[in-house]
């Protein structure tokens, strides 16, 4: 039976010559309010572009799941969890976006951060649409 764990594995990324991007939607998260002890519910998205070292998956959902029982202030937690991800894998960039539902009409999102000093990323290519097919036979 899989347990919670503070432990982080990783393994070689596939393709360390090239920028790409990671996205993870982590739709489970929870943690408690630390000054009522009620849960606080949010969905994770994690972007990052690797350099030598991925997540790994398994180890990552049992990484959040440690969480559930222990008191975090929204602000605290994700920079926690960034920090913790980003210690483990050393990504060139990463951001995490935390969405918490709403606690007392109010919803909160954090987005924080981690850039590897000196990575610039490549510019953005915008691609214009393909020419309409030919209907020609």
């Amino acid at each position: 039976m899989a347990k919670p764990s503070k432990a982080l594995e990783t393994f070689p990324n596939p393709s360390p010559e090239r920028d790409y991007a990671i996205h993870m939607q982590i739709p489970e998260f929870t943690c408690l309010c630390p000054k009522t002890g009620q849960p606080d519910f949010a969905t994770l998205f994690l972007d990052y572009v690797p350099d030598k070292l991925c997540v790994e998956l398994n180890s990552l959902k049992l990484y959040i799941w440690s969480f559930r029982g222990e008191g975090r202030f929204h602000e605290a937690v994700t920079n926690e969890i960034l920090d913790r991800i980003a210690k483990a894998t050393r990504p060139r960039f990463m951001r995490l976006t935390a969405k918490f539902f709403v606690r007392g009409g109010i919803f909160t999102t954090v987005v924080a951060e981690h850039r590897r000093k000196g990575w610039v990323p490549a510019p953005v290519v915008h691609l214009d649409s393909f020419p309409p097919e030919s209907n020609t036979r």
